[in-house]
């Protein structure tokens, strides 16, 4: 599977920022909103052959809209954490954005003419955000709180030297980043194909397919819907392999790859906005530009079942089980409390309490007792011991890598 580097890093690079996270991103089944019945005849072309048109696409303008559906079967209370409840927001920090499209259906409006310039509206509801990536500058602008957010494309975080994530690249997480990271990642325990054509955005699609060869894995396939003509993958989609309502899915609805208006990228901050500069954040004034644990540090209590935020006790100590698609991580907490002594500890925090409501199924094995946190993507498993495992897995393969880790 080896690509062009040059070529494959100008693909990746261009079009909308919709940022997933990281969460994995990543993104699922057809519908009638990103394609239509009865796919288009094209010429038969081989795996190995998309994925080498995938990388030699050079496309470096365009303007569109796509749509980001999540469903990941979050329970209310972490759902709630986690930011569903919608984009438009009290703070202009891409960051801030990033945990909101957790769950739910968004839509934006895109631009972008090169690997400097960037432009992405988020349509949801009446009030807008916007994010503007222009040369050395990255804007973002909430019109609900009416505040703005700048920050510098190679921003390092305020007297540490220590460079940061680029503000611009963690947002990249277009169909076309999705899509080379996943290529990126397939491997060995990985099977490519391509599957049925189709229209995305009225444009004539193959699909690349990639199906896990392991069993255990909460992934049914991935497929990436690539341009019959440029190659620029214009769909990137998650099945689950339990079937039924689509985990996420993330493509482009309408798409035009001519240049877009000089003016498209100029952004300034309306007359009376409050405007934080990233340098500002991450020196501690407005927050952290992100934390080792992700959206995990938000869910309150958290810190009741993992040993407290300050290490104590060995927090961070974590091992790889396993490879591909079937990966699990174990997070070696330290906590000082097993899960049952919270529960039946009257001054435990209320927090705490309503955390452990929110998990699944007390589970036993040769690991000991724990619950498990389920999403329809990633499980984690949370063990009396204060060991996290957590993994893309069922939850049957994830008690059965806890048991055979001990």
């Amino acid at each position: 599977m080896a690509a062009n580097t040059k070529t494959s890093r100008k693909a990746a690079r261009y079009a909308v920022p919709v940022a997933v996270a990281g969460v994995a991103a990543a993104t699922v089944a057809m519908v009638p909103a990103f394609a239509n019945a009865g796919g288009p005849d094209l010429p038969k072309v081989t795996a190995q052959q998309l994925i080498e048109k995938v990388a030699a696409s050079d496309v470096q303008q365009l303007t569109g809209t796509a749509k980001l559906s999540t469903d990941l079967g979050l329970p209310t209370l972490a759902s709630g954490l986690l930011g569903g409840g919608g984009v438009a927001g009290g703070s202009a920090d891409p960051q801030d954005k990033v945990a909101q499209l957790a769950s739910g259906t968004h839509t934006f409006r895109v631009a972008a003419d090169g690997p400097d310039r960037q432009k992405l509206t988020f349509l949801d509801g009446k009030d807008e955000y916007t994010l503007v990536h222009n040369g050395t500058d990255v804007w973002g602008y909430d019109s609900k709180s009416n505040e703005a957010f700048h920050d510098k494309a190679d921003g390092k975080d305020a007297g540490k030297g220590k460079e940061h994530p680029k503000t611009a690249d963690r947002l990249a997480a277009s169909p076309q980043q999705l899509a080379q990271d996943l290529l990126k990642q397939a491997g060995p325990t990985t099977d490519i194909a391509v599957g049925d054509t189709a229209q995305v955005a009225g444009r004539d699609a193959y699909q690349l397919v990639l199906k896990p060869k392991q069993s255990g894995s909460t992934v049914g396939s991935v497929r990436i819907a690539v341009d019959a003509k440029n190659g620029v993958p214009l769909r990137v989609q998650l099945l689950s392999s339990q079937g039924g309502k689509p985990i996420a899915e993330a493509g482009f609805t309408q798409v035009d790859f001519a240049k877009p208006g000089a003016d498209a990228f100029s952004f300034t901050p309306p007359k009376g906005a409050k405007v934080t500069e990233g340098a500002d954040k991450a020196a501690g004034k407005g927050g952290e530009h992100g934390k080792e644990f992700g959206p995990l540090e938000a869910v309150p209590g958290l810190d009741a079942l993992t040993g407290g935020a300050d290490g104590k006790g060995g927090k961070g100590d974590v091992k790889v089980l396993g490879e591909g698609w079937a990966t699990v991580a174990r997070i070696d907490t330290g906590a000082g409390k097993s899960l049952s002594d919270i529960e039946k500890d009257k001054n435990a925090p209320k927090e705490a309490k309503q955390f452990l409501n929110s998990l699944g199924d007390k589970v036993t094995g040769k690991f000991g007792e724990g619950r498990i946190f389920s999403t329809r993507l990633v499980n984690a498993l949370i063990t009396d011991d204060g060991k996290v495992y957590v993994g893309a897995v069922t939850k049957d393969q994830l008690v059965k890598t806890a048991d055979s880790a001990k």
